[in-house]
C-alpha cells in the first residue's frame, strides 16, 4: 500500500491572523502573482527584436533587458525570507506586488535602453520578494502530505503565463506598441494587492533574530558582480580588465561571505541547509537543468525571427506551445511521482527532457510545423515534470523552522541559474558567430548554442543517480524501501 502520510504540521504562530482562509484560496492568489511574473518575462522575450529597433540596439545585446531583472532577483532574494519573518508575509507579499507593478509602468515609459534596464531592476526588486515569499506562504498553509498536489496546482496559473505570453507579445509588438507589454501588468497587480489584503493572513516568526546586514551586502555584491561579469563577457562588451575586475570582486566577496556565514548563527544564505541530502541534490541538479531552461526564452524567439525570418507574431504562435505541455503535466505530476518516485523522474525523465531540448538544434524552416509543435509540447511536458520534482523534493526533509531560509536560499540559486542560462546561451551564440565568421547569427549558430546548453543540462540527470531510491517517498507516496532521512 502507499506510504502513510504524516500528520499535518501545525501552522506557525500568526500575529494578526484570525480569518483562517482556505489553503486553496491562498494558493490561487499566490499563483496569480506568479502568473503576472511569468507573463511579463515571456512577453518581453518575444518583443526583444522589435524593442531593439526602437532603441537602435543590436538584437543580440537586448538580453540585458532579461538578465538585469534576473540579476536583481539574485541580489535581493536572499533577504526575502528574513524580511517576511520580521514584517509579516502578507505585508511583504503585498508590497512586492506593488513594487513590481510600479516597475512595469516605468518600463513602459522608458525612452532608452539604459532607463529600461533601470526600471527592470526595480521590477526585479519586487519580484525578489514576490516569488519566494509567495512560495513561503504556500508552504506555511499546506501539510507535507499535500505538498506535491499543492505545488502542481500552484503552478497552473503560473504556467498559463508562458502560454499566453509569446502570442500576446507577438500580437502587441506587431499590431500595437511594445510599451503595452508592460502596461498589461497593472490591472493584474492592482487586483493582486486587493486580494492579498482580503484573504491572506499575516504570519510572522514569534521570535526575532538579528538581521544579517553584512551577509546581505557580501552575498549581494558577490552575486551581482559575478552575474554582471558573466553577462558583460557573454555580450562581448567592455574590456577584459572590466570583466576581470567584476569577477575578481565577485569571487572575493563570495569567499568573504563563506567565512562570514560559518561564524554567524543565522546567515542570510545558510549553507548548513546543504547538509540535507535532498535539498542539496535538488539545488545542484536543478541549477544545471535551469541553465538550459533559462536559455530557451532567449534562443527560441531569436532563432525563429532572425534564423527563420518570421515576424514576432508568428514566432510567438510557435514558442508558446511548450507551455501547453507544461500545463498538461500539472494534473499528471502526482501520479508520475507516486508510481515512479523522485529518483526515476529526475534521472530518466530528466534525460528525455534534455534530449528533446537538444533536438531543437535541428529545427529548420523546411520542417513541418506540426512536428516542431509536437517536439516543443513534449519538451514542455517532461521538462515541467522534472522541475516539479526538483521544486518539491527540495523541501522534503527541511525542518519547519528552517523553511523561510530554505525558500530564500533555493530561489536565489534558481534565479542565478536562469540568469546564467541567458548569459551562457548568448556567449555560445556569439562564439559560434565568431568561429564561423558570420556577419550575424545564422541557423547553425543557434544550433550550436542549443547543443551547448543541452550538454550542460545533461549533467543533472547523471548527478541525480546519486539519490536514494526512496528519496522523497514521504511526499510522493512512492512504494519503496522504508524512508531514511539524512541531515
Amino acid at each position: 500500500m502507499d506510504a502513510p502520510s504524516p500528520p499535518p504540521a501545525a501552522p506557525p504562530p500568526a500575529t494578526t491572523a484570525e480569518r483562517h482562509t482556505r489553503p486553496q484560496t491562498v494558493l490561487l492568489i499566490v499563483a496569480s502573482a506568479m502568473f503576472m511574473e511569468q507573463l511579463d518575462g515571456t512577453v518581453l522575450a518575444t518583443a526583444l527584436p522589435t524593442m531593439a529597433r526602437s532603441f537602435n540596439a543590436d538584437p543580440l545585446r537586448m538580453n540585458v533587458a532579461l538578465t538585469s531583472y534576473l540579476l536583481t532577483l539574485a541580489m535581493f532574494i536572499p533577504a526575502s525570507g528574513r524580511i517576511a519573518d520580521r514584517f509579516g508575509s502578507r505585508s511583504v507579499f503585498r508590497a512586492a506586488i506593488g513594487l513590481f507593478t510600479l516597475g512595469s509602468v516605468l518600463c513602459a515609459q522608458a525612452p532608452t535602453l539604459s532607463t529600461l534596464v533601470a526600471a527592470r531592476m526595480l521590477q526585479g526588486a519586487g519580484g525578489a520578494m514576490m516569488s519566494p515569499v509567495g512560495r513561503l506562504v504556500m508552504l506555511r498553509v499546506v501539510s507535507k502530505a499535500e505538498l506535491v498536489r499543492s505545488m502542481a496546482w500552484l503552478m497552473v496559473p503560473a504556467t498559463i503565463g508562458p502560454i499566453v505570453g509569446p502570442p500576446l507579445g507577438g500580437f502587441i509588438v506587431t499590431y500595437l506598441s511594445w510599451h503595452w507589454i508592460f502596461y498589461i501588468n497593472v490591472p493584474i497587480g492592482l487586483a493582486g494587492i486587493a486580494l492579498v489584503t482580503l484573504f491572506i493572513d499575516e504570519m510572522k516568526e514569534p521570535t526575532r533574530t538579528k538581521f544579517d546586514l553584512l551577509g546581505l551586502i557580501l552575498s549581494g555584491t558577490a552575486l551581482a558582480c559575478l552575474m554582471f561579469g558573466i553577462e558583460v563577457a557573454s555580450r562581448g562588451v567592455g574590456s577584459v580588465l572590466i570583466v576581470a575586475a567584476l569577477l575578481g570582486v565577485g569571487g572575493t566577496s563570495a569567499v568573504l561571505y563563506w567565512f562570514h556565514a560559518r561564524r554567524t548563527p543565522r546567515p542570510i544564505l545558510d549553507f548548513r541547509l546543504l547538509r540535507v541530502t535532498t535539498f542539496r541534490m535538488s539545488l545542484l541538479c536543478g541549477s544545471l537543468s535551469r541553465i538550459a531552461v533559462g536559455a530557451m526564452p532567449f534562443l527560441l524567439p531569436m532563432m525563429f525571427q532572425l534564423g527563420f525570418g518570421l515576424s514576432a507574431a508568428q514566432s510567438g504562435l510557435i514558442t508558446f506551445v511548450s507551455s501547453i505541455g507544461s500545463l498538461a503535466m500539472r494534473a499528471c505530476a502526482p501520479w508520475f511521482l507516486r508510481r515512479m518516485g523522485f529518483r526515476f523522474v529526475l534521472t530518466w525523465i530528466g534525460t528525455l527532457a534534455t534530449g528533446l531540448l537538444a533536438l531543437s538544434a535541428a529545427f529548420r524552416p523546411s520542417w513541418p510545423l506540426p512536428l516542431i509543435y509536437a517536439i516543443l509540447v513534449a519538451n514542455g511536458f517532461f521538462q515541467s515534470l522534472q522541475f516539479m520534482a526538483y521544486n518539491t523534493i527540495a523541501y522534503a526533509d527541511v525542518p519547519r523552522e528552517d523553511m523561510s531560509a530554505a525558500t530564500s536560499f533555493y530561489t536565489t540559486f534558481q534565479q542565478m541559474s536562469l540568469t546564467l542560462g541567458i548569459a551562457v546561451s548568448a556567449a555560445a551564440l556569439a562564439a559560434s558567430i565568431s568561429a564561423t565568421h558570420h556577419a550575424h547569427a545564422m541557423l547553425p549558430d543557434f544550433s550550436a548554442a542549443f547543443l551547448f546548453v543541452a550538454a550542460v543540462s545533461f549533467m543533472a540527470p547523471l548527478l541525480a543517480l546519486r539519490l536514494e531510491q526512496d528519496a522523497g517517498a514521504e511526499l510522493s507516496g512512492h512504494r519503496g524501501r522504508p524512508l531514511r532521512l539524512t541531515r
